[in-house]
């Protein structure tokens, strides 16, 4: 088999795995806005905020250290314990949960029926405010974050490989953990959202809040449960992602590469986000392969590398001009 052929699919197995991790991300997006029609900006940020939170319960160290020390000239950092990495998601877990009622209490229960773009803002000020406080809480320094995942290339995928093509494939270990606990991950939340009665609960609160309220479901309940599975998604993002390439302020970015498989799938679709992480994890990584390094066709187009980081927006563009729904969302029709 030809040396270029094997390449191409080592190239699109590592992007079906950054594909899922890219509709973890979306996930959070679409449980928010499916349940209370609000854009959360933050993701990202609640992602970073979630890593750093886990690596401070990890590691032992004394929450706003700075602050108490330039305020009390002390000198504390840490408590002197490491915490086992379980017990440290779970606390983790609880803080994210603690955060989703906070939220909602002291922003968005006071924002029931404004107009979409206020809401919006209001996730953008939170963003900001989550990233600044986390710093305040953590400190702003690059950190590595360590749960246990195996890490390296996967011998047995790279020697199997190595005897049917006489080309071994590089696939992290890391990757494919990855993409199984995203997996699971997402079919718990499918089944979550369309078998049980709090999803079915969210299910009617995305479709009418006032006949919602009329049967007896609370908003507020179901505003902090969507906002605490949004931070779970997120903190398993920002485990995944931290421990790849650390706990640092490029972590909150991945949000942005959620936007466009959104756009492809629909920000109102589970589903969709699935498809959407997909066809934009494969489609960057072939891309890229193809005309980017030009691997393909002779090396007759090479657009001299980096086309990852515009490729997808470029296809989330051509989106929003022919369907701009996206492939699973509700077609928007409005009447005059």
């Amino acid at each position: 088999m030809p040396e270029t052929l094997v390449f191409a699919m080592e190239v699109f197995l590592n992007g079906l795995m950054a594909g899922v991790l890219y509709a973890l991300v979306a996930l959070g997006f679409v449980l928010i806005y499916k349940a209370s029609g609000i854009f959360n900006y933050a993701q990202g940020v609640m992602a970073l905020f979630s890593a750093m939170t886990l690596v401070g319960i990890m590691n032992g160290q004394v929450p706003f250290a700075h602050l108490i020390n330039a305020t009390f000239g002390t000198d504390l950092h840490y408590f002197g314990w490491n915490v086992p990495a379980l017990l440290a998601i779970l606390l983790t877990v609880v803080v994210m949960i603690g955060l989703a009622w906070a939220v909602n209490q002291i922003i968005f229960r006071h924002l029931v029926n404004q107009e979409p773009i206020i809401l919006f803002m209001a996730t953008i000020g939170l963003a900001y405010f989550l990233e600044g406080f986390g710093d305040i809480m953590w400190g702003a320094d690059i950190k590595k974050l360590d749960v246990g995942l195996p890490q390296g290339i996967n011998e047995a995928i790279d020697e199997a490989t190595f005897q049917i093509f006489d080309y071994g494939f590089f696939i992290d270990n890391l990757d494919i953990v990855a993409t199984i606990i995203a997996a699971a991950l997402v079919f718990a939340l499918i089944v979550f959202a369309q078998y049980s009665k709090q999803g079915r609960a969210m299910r009617a609160v995305a479709d009418d809040h006032q006949a919602a309220l009329s049967v007896g479901i609370s908003l507020n309940f179901i505003w902090v449960m969507v906002w605490s599975l949004a931070g779970f998604v997120a903190l398993v993002a920002g485990i995944m992602w931290g421990t790849k390439s650390g706990v640092q302020f490029s972590l909150s970015l991945i949000a942005l590469k959620a936007l466009p498989v959104l756009m492809l799938g629909g920000f109102t679709s589970i589903p969709g986000a699935i498809v959407g992480g997909l066809i934009i994890g494969v489609g960057e990584k072939l891309f890229e392969f193809c005309f980017g390094i030009g691997q393909c066709f002779g090396g007759f187009i090479n657009l001299g590398g980096a086309t990852e980081l515009w490729f997808a927006y470029v296809l989330a563009l051509i989106f929003l001009v022919f369907r701009p729904q996206g492939l699973f969302g509700e077609k928007i029709i409005e009447r005059v």
